[in-house]
């Protein structure tokens, strides 16, 4: 491979011809291969976003010439549109604790581009990275990222599920169906209650995300090395925030504690716990599907979900709630990058967190993880699963359960009675009941009626 020598301040270094990155990306990449998986795209993307705001505010302020600060624009916007623009950022996620490579990839690639568009020599660190250190450009890159996600990706999608339960929920709002508590047989509910239960847990997490944002969207930007902004124009946080707030169309400000942005990540190990507590909502509403859908013939059969595909390698015509398994999965992944950024938020050791990189990436994927299991939840599960009347109506006939209504009536240990016997004798609960009670037919329909009962 034909290579080319550049150097930084530890001396030469071989790269690659044609590499749009230099010395100090080079040196990353030969040090880092931990885990071969680069930093995520969306990371990548707020970190040049950065690098364009922060290049229109230097300029603003004259610290930077006009053409070089269109240039730096120009070439982010053109990565940004390019199918290849990962090639050019291939660090490893496991790297200095700071993401100082991934900060020097980006100052070096842009420095070559906007060299190459002036003809000129640019620097990466002189003017690339102009008033910015990577301990506040690496934290303000994953507070923008997640942002970008949670406002744009999965805040959408958590509502259109939520949409979609509640339609779903008032057209089933007459069907009713067995309860169940530790999984046997409780009192009846409709089909609109427990999609409407559904549907409020998202709502809830939907609103934990929300109360978060204020705090997301202020950034370390300007804050500099320790917080204290060394090096950086005292003007130059908000200008950065004004470029970059009509670049994303999020209004981002800067924080107003620099210091707790660069020595912690609580903001991220928050929003991380609500990231998990959807999960969770998520986790439950794929398992009552599963069991509602169990089956055909020996499960509760309640609903049937879609087939999507054979569920069986060796058994014929066998069919799997393929999605909301895919989705448990995708949840139990999400409550494990929790546990992960838990123990990343804390290394803040003094003036910086060192796991910054790990945090940005646990993050990115549990954001991306919780959006599209929310999609898939809708478009193949719920949008279109069919009831199964004739079974509901079976099971909740011959629910004993239903004598409860009849404890003020009878009392409790005349009802556990009739309940009991109606169990050992599989016979509806309402037959027995008036044998053993006297009471005429038409007033137990009336007392026992399980839509009333709901």
């Amino acid at each position: 491979m034909k290579s080319r020598t550049e150097h930084d301040s530890m001396g030469a270094v071989e790269i690659p011809f044609d590499a749009l990155y230099g010395a100090q990306t080079q040196r990353a990449i030969n040090n880092f291969a931990i885990s071969k998986q680069p930093m995520p795209e969306p990371f990548i993307r707020a970190l040049l976003r950065v690098k364009q705001a922060a290049a229109s505010a230097n300029a603003d302020l004259e610290l930077l010439d006009q053409p070089v600060a269109n240039a730096v624009s120009e070439q982010v916007d053109r990565l940004l549109t390019s199918d290849d623009m990962m090639r050019h950022f291939p660090i490893d996620r496991f790297q200095t604790g700071s993401g100082t490579s991934s900060n020097m990839n980006a100052n070096e690639v842009l420095a070559h581009l906007a060299g190459g568009q002036l003809h000129q020599e640019v620097s990466a660190n002189d003017q690339i990275n102009l008033g910015q250190s990577s301990n506040d450009t690496i934290p303000s890159a994953l507070h923008i990222s997640a942002a970008i996600l949670l406002s744009d990706q999965l805040i959408p999608a958590l509502n259109q599920l939520s949409k979609t339960l509640k339609e779903r929920a008032l057209a089933l709002k007459n069907v009713t169906k067995t309860g169940r508590t530790h999984l046997m047989d409780a009192m009846p509910v409709t089909f609109g209650q427990t999609l409407n239960t559904w549907a409020h847990q998202l709502d809830e997490s939907v609103q934990q995300l929300k109360s978060l944002q204020p705090q997301l969207h202020q950034l370390a930007q300007g804050g500099t090395a320790v917080g204290t902004g060394i090096n950086a124009h005292p003007d130059f946080k908000g200008l950065f925030c004004r470029h970059l707030s009509l670049n994303t169309g999020i209004h981002f400000s800067p924080a107003e504690n620099a210091f707790a942005r660069i020595g912690s990540q609580d903001v991220a190990v928050a929003l991380s716990g609500s990231l998990k507590t959807c999960a969770v909502a998520l986790m439950k509403i794929a398992n009552d599907l599963r069991w509602m859908n169990s089956g055909p013939l020996a499960g509760l059969g309640e609903i049937s979900l879609t087939a999507l595909q054979p569920g069986s390698s060796i058994m014929p015509g066998k069919v799997n709630p393929v999605i909301p398994e895919a989705v448990a999965m995708a949840a139990a992944q999400v409550i494990g990058n929790d546990s992960t950024i838990t123990i990343a938020g804390q290394s803040g050791n003094f003036e910086l967190n060192v796991m910054l990189p790990l945090i940005a990436c646990n993050l990115i994927e549990s954001l991306e993880l919780l959006t599209e299991s929310a999609r898939h939840l809708n478009d193949k599960a719920v949008a279109d699963f069919t009831i199964n009347h004739d079974v509901i109506e079976e099971s909740l006939a011959r629910n004993p359960i239903l004598i409860t209504a009849l404890n003020p009536v009878i009392g409790y240990m005349k009802a556990a009675e009739i309940a009991k016997k109606a169990y050992k004798e599989k016979r509806p609960v309402i037959d027995v009941a008036q044998e053993m009670t006297g009471i005429n037919r038409q007033t137990l329909e009336q007392l026992m009626n399980p839509t009333e009962l709901t």
